[in-house]
């Protein structure tokens, strides 16, 4: 135990569980306590095959070994150096609560840890939720409360962009990438800061400029040129530096990030078709939003009519490309690619499952994944396969994720700096100079 601090109660909802089934083992020598309701709810989710099925069942197993007579009494030791896990029965609702709140599973968790900290007054109860209105109402009665903070992600203004700018470069670092090679020793760079791995720079002085990109293995900066797929040409430095990421066979994870109309899932799409004679397959997907959070039941049609909203901008930026590859010779219809299932379009969940053996696989709007659906995807490439993510971490439509906590910002902080990495953030908005205005102003 931390010297000066006395040991908490961490109240769990829900939604924490159903988020990250081993969070019992992420509150060191704390208590923690799992309200009889949470037990209830979890009952809702042991069946499927969607990550929120996966938390449900596996922690319904820890919580199994774990379980014993003091599971109810007193609780039990969650492992060496760690807290005391336990389940608290129903209480009735307490008469401060009972006039304001119903009977709802939310308001029995929230009347569980009122009780319990009027109990235990000489101990910190805190409630651990992802839902920001029940923190809310926690608050609102006295109760500690706060979000599931393991896997957050600390500064997003901060995060790594994959790109940077080098003004004041000599003309002999211009004439070493120009002239015969295409490389450049790196310690030769007037650097600020030591550069990261896979790192993309703009060079400038006030004569020239060129792209660089920086190749660990030796340890050189090599120059970086536009290239082209299916009349898709990058129009800005960032693009053009996610084409060369999306197409460099040594990367076989890539993150692409922006606001919305910057071209992250056209340009992956483009890299795609472009690389596919290295590939079996191209997969783009994408989560039905809220991922697991909300029954599409209630859309009319069968369920690919169901689906098919969801789909709709995969198939829109297709259709972007059917009218590029008119104006481009030598590659292959995309129509004919669909037809014979060598480019499919769906659903993340109906990818799941399947081997990812040479396949070249699209994940847009990566921002609604948790970081463990996020880890869980790239666990399953194989042999051969490039697994890209897109998104917008400030454009997020998960009820229980923000731009601290979902996956693809994780996934970007973990990933800086290793070799089978690179990301890169785009920021120019190339849609249209409106697009680009509604962009920056509303």
């Amino acid at each position: 135990m931390t010297a000066g601090k006395s040991r908490k109660i961490f109240v769990l909802d829900t939604n924490v569980i159903l988020h990250d089934s081993s969070c019992i083992y992420q509150f060191a020598e704390h208590d923690v306590v799992v309200p009889i309701p949470v037990l209830e709810e979890l009952d809702n989710f042991k069946k499927g095959n969607q990550s929120v099925n996966f938390h449900a069942r596996e922690f319904a197993r820890a919580l199994d070994e774990l379980s014993g007579d003091k599971l109810f009494n007193g609780g039990v030791r969650i492992g060496d150096g760690q807290g005391v896990i336990q389940v608290k029965l129903e209480r009735p609702m307490h008469e401060d609560l009972a006039d304001n709140f119903s009977c709802k599973p939310d308001h029995r968790i929230l009347n569980i840890a009122y009780c319990l900290a009027r109990e235990r007054s000489g101990r910190e109860v805190v409630l651990v939720s992802k839902d920001v209105n029940l923190r809310m109402k926690a608050k609102a009665v006295g109760i500690l409360a706060e979000d599931y903070k393991t896997d957050q992600v600390k500064d997003v203004n901060t995060l790594y962009r994959g790109h940077r700018l080098e003004e004041g470069v000599a003309e002999d670092v211009f004439a070493g990438l120009y002239n015969g090679s295409s490389d450049f020793p790196v310690e030769r760079l007037p650097l600020g800061r030591q550069l990261c791995v896979n790192e993309y720079l703009v060079l400038r002085n006030e004569n020239r400029s060129a792209l660089g990109f920086y190749d660990v293995a030796s340890g050189a900066v090599r120059r970086v040129d536009k290239l082209i797929s299916y009349g898709v040409t990058p129009r800005n430095a960032e693009q053009t530096f996610a084409m060369d990421a999306l197409c460099n066979s040594e990367i076989p994870l890539v993150t692409i990030t922006g606001k919305a109309g910057t071209g992250k899932t056209l340009l992956a799409l483009a890299a795609a078709l472009r690389e596919r004679g290295h590939f079996r397959q191209i997969f783009m997907a994408r989560p039905v939003v809220p991922l697991s959070s909300k029954d599409i039941g209630y859309l009319p049609g069968d369920i690919e009519a169901k689906l098919d909203p969801y789909m709709q901008p995969l198939y829109d930026n297709l259709g972007v490309m059917q009218l590029a590859e008119k104006s481009q010779s030598g590659g292959r219809p995309i129509a004919e690619l669909l037809e014979e299932k060598k480019l499919v379009v769906a659903p993340l969940a109906y990818i799941r499952g399947r081997s990812l053996v040479k396949i070249f696989f699209i994940v847009d709007e990566a921002q609604n994944l948790t970081p463990h659906e996020i880890k869980t995807i790239i666990t399953r490439a194989g042999e051969g396969t490039k697994v890209v993510f897109t998104g917008d971490i400030f454009q997020i439509d998960h009820p229980y994720l923000d731009s601290h906590t979902n996956g693809l910002s994780y996934l970007i902080e973990k990933m800086q700096g290793q070799r089978l990495y690179a990301h890169i953030n785009l920021e120019k908005g190339e849609r249209s100079e409106l697009a680009e205005l509604a962009s920056n102003l509303l």
